[in-house]
């Protein structure tokens, strides 16, 4: 989904709402140097915390980068030359979107697979009236090698997990996160399928609250099992990124990289539920496929993970990503 990334603002803006008249006396002005001087002070606590920990030297420069509904992204550089991607968020929030995010980048940095941006510093103001990332800064220069991209993808999914609740072969994650702007439930759970009930398509039902895909949705799960009869009992815990899409994709120095994650612990193929927008090539599927060989099941499987994707978008943004969601649903109980 889209989220400030490290690249460029893929994100939605905010829209201005009505108020009822005389609500406030406020002049619109004041209210936008109060915005102004709370996002300053932000950026001075950001900067403050590089100076003060990172040993290169005061920060000479700040480039605004992007901004979504709920933060904004910048570059700081250092009189030294060091350049840090910082994610700040206003309003009163706390760290809890932002401990998602960095637990998931710290999750695929452990497996020194792809590269991952190092996450140096998240917490929030002290004066808590927001919270603040400080990572590395990648040196992004748009596409890398599809090839490279699958090999590491399939490296990382079959790399060790971190987490002592994965590497005991439970499905979930540390924290829950988001989806987009969805929560993300992450409970541990000992069977993928279960999870992928639960935690992932039911949660995604019962937001949309729709009394036609609930129906299908009942079919659908109590039935589950069939998608699964290649692999049930072989399906381990792969660290997953969770919204690999295009937007999430870089090359860096030659290396493919990701980033923006919704990570967690689950079935190496659910990681594909957003290849509809990632561009995924032939040389790409060779290559995490020598490494990772297709299951039979495999192609049956896919619109199954398609799905939880299809229906965030619907809870997202409505329009015609229900319809297709409704198709999808129709097309996988018939194949129960």
């Amino acid at each position: 989904m889209h989220s400030p990334s490290l690249l460029q603002s893929r994100s939605s803006k905010l829209t201005a709402g009505s108020c009822a008249a005389g609500a406030s006396r406020t002049p619109p002005s004041a209210v936008r140097m109060s915005v102004r001087a709370r996002a300053q002070q932000v950026q001075n606590t950001a900067s403050d915390w590089i100076e003060a920990n990172l040993g290169q030297g005061p920060v000479v420069k700040e480039k605004f980068m992007s901004s979504s509904n709920w933060s904004s992204a910048y570059v700081y550089s250092t009189q030294q030359g060091q350049e840090y991607f910082v994610k700040l968020a206003m309003g009163g929030r706390d760290d809890s979107m932002f401990q998602g995010e960095v637990q998931g980048l710290q999750a695929m940095y452990a497996t020194n697979t792809l590269r991952i941006p190092k996450v140096f510093h998240v917490g929030p103001m002290p004066n808590g009236r927001g919270s603040f990332i400080v990572m590395e800064a990648l040196k992004m220069s748009g596409s890398c090698s599809m090839s490279e991209l699958g090999r590491q993808l399939a490296r990382m999914h079959l790399a060790e997990p971190a987490d002592p609740n994965a590497k005991a072969g439970k499905f979930g994650f540390a924290v829950d996160n988001t989806i987009g702007a969805t929560p993300q439930p992450n409970g541990w759970m000992d069977d993928w399928v279960e999870f992928y009930r639960e935690r992932r398509i039911r949660h995604q039902l019962q937001l949309l609250g729709d009394k036609r895909l609930s129906q299908l949705g009942d079919k659908l799960l109590d039935n589950l099992d069939v998608f699964f009869e290649d692999v049930r009992g072989d399906i381990k815990p792969s660290v997953l990124h969770g919204d690999l899409w295009s937007g999430n994709i870089a090359g860096v120095e030659g290396q493919p990289s990701i980033f923006d994650p919704a990570t967690y612990y689950g079935h190496h193929e659910a990681e594909f539920g957003m290849s509809w927008c990632a561009g995924f090539t032939g040389d790409f599927w060779r290559a995490y496929h020598e490494l990772i060989p297709k299951a039979p099941l495999f192609d049956k499987r896919k619109e199954l993970y398609l799905l939880y994707h299809y229906l965030n978008h619907t809870n997202l943004f409505g329009g015609g990503y229900y319809n297709t969601s409704l198709r999808m649903m129709e097309r996988l109980v018939d194949q129960i």
